[in-house]
């Protein structure tokens, strides 16, 4: 029999990063480490502020990342899921309510997805050339009354769920499907690149005492909000890595590739004063992270996550970017770890995206997909052993 393996795509602006991964010979739980088989990265064509604006040029581009990661695993890539993360990705929030009537006054799975169909359905209005990616319950109540946990089974006239919707342009959705499906491979399903960079770079403590990863792409910067084992927010900001390496060009007057290698400490021997070079990278930094701190404020969220900032993506590897983070945020700060992987130490922060693509279709896999995507991103491993759906409508 062969062997089976799992495929996740990330499509960033610089680079397209495909991994392949496959399970343990003994592994029997979804939260058993995963063996990174194989990887493949390629500049990226074809693209801007993570979407795509030549189909063509993003085709290719996703074919010789993908040539190169079943080169290295010596296997062949049929099926894949794709992180999607360009600034067309939004969040809305909505709520739904149904009669529990119709289920005898109990509270049953179908039910549940009555409500969460009815709160799509009153943000229908703001749904106009988007598509819905996941709906995400943020709270259950029940006549009225908060629900702490799951509300299977309880009794009561009407269910309510307030919910968190994640779209992306439709333009946008159906670029990324055709660049990768004119690439040979089928693509499974679709995950907003923070979710799925979460699953392999938070742990459960985190997403319970609340958290923020902050994914630095080269002209974006992703972020989602953990508060009690809850995403209760994903919002993407048109700036990244980039823009400091254009302000290294612009201030000091040398080329893009050479302000990219002074951006990361390559350069030895330079006339530019480190100091000087320290400053600047720490004020780009200075001005993302006041973004995410005024989007902290404005769902109250600021100063109240106690497990900080993780960040991950490109711009992780900037050496300042955790102490400027602290600093701009007033809340813990470190650079994301990628776990769960039997052969973690092959890759960084900046493949989580990619990486947590695989790990959510293989605890699928496990499981039946008999639970909700919620349960994954807001439970921990724990609540992936019962299983894992997608939430796409």
């Amino acid at each position: 029999m062969a062997k089976k393996i799992y495929t996740g795509i990330d499509i960033g602006t610089y680079h397209v990063k495909v991994v392949i991964c496959a399970p343990g010979e003994t592994t029997e739980t979804p939260a058993a480490p995963m063996h990174i088989i194989g990887t493949g990265t390629a500049s990226s064509k074809g693209m801007r502020h993570g979407y795509i604006i030549d189909v063509n040029e993003a085709t290719k581009s996703v074919r010789e990342a993908l040539h190169r990661a079943q080169v290295a695993a010596k296997q062949r890539v049929r099926h894949a899921r794709v992180g999607v993360g360009g600034v067309g990705l939004d969040e809305i929030r909505s709520s739904g309510a149904v009669s529990l009537t119709a289920f005898g006054g109990i509270v049953t799975d179908a039910a549940i997805e009555r409500a969460k169909s009815e709160s799509q359905k009153q943000a229908s209005s703001r749904l106009v050339n988007r598509k819905v990616i996941h709906v995400i319950p943020l709270e259950y109540r029940i006549d009225g009354q908060p629900v702490l946990g799951q509300p299977v089974g309880l009794q009561g006239t009407k269910l309510t769920v307030n919910t968190l919707v994640i779209t992306m342009l439709s333009q946008h959705y159906d670029d990324l499907i055709q660049a990768v499906e004119s690439s040979g491979v089928e693509v499974d399903d679709v995950m907003a690149s923070p979710l799925a960079a979460s699953l392999v770079t938070l742990t459960k403590a985190q997403k319970m005492a609340g958290v923020v990863l902050a994914n630095i792409g080269a002209e974006t910067l992703s972020i989602v909000v953990f508060d009690n084992d809850v995403p209760v927010s994903v919002k993407v900001f048109p700036t990244g890595s980039a823009d400091v390496t254009n302000s290294i060009a612009l201030s000091f007057q040398v080329p893009l590739p050479e302000a990219e290698q002074l951006k990361r400490g390559a350069v030895t021997g330079s006339d530019i004063p480190s100091r000087k070079m320290d400053s600047l990278v720490s004020t780009k930094l200075k001005e993302m992270f006041t973004l995410v701190n005024a989007h902290l404020k404005s769902i109250g969220r600021q100063r109240l996550l106690p497990a900080g900032v993780v960040i991950t993506g490109g711009g992780s590897g900037l050496t300042s970017a955790s102490e400027v983070a602290r600093a701009v945020m007033k809340l813990p700060s470190q650079t994301g770890q990628i776990g769960l992987l039997a052969r973690a130490s092959t890759v960084d922060a900046t493949w989580a995206v990619a990486a947590g693509l695989c790990r959510w279709a293989y605890a699928e896999d496990m499981s039946g997909r008999t639970s909700s995507l919620a349960e994954i991103l807001g439970g921990g491993w724990d609540s992936v052993k019962k299983g894992i759906r997608s939430l796409l409508p």
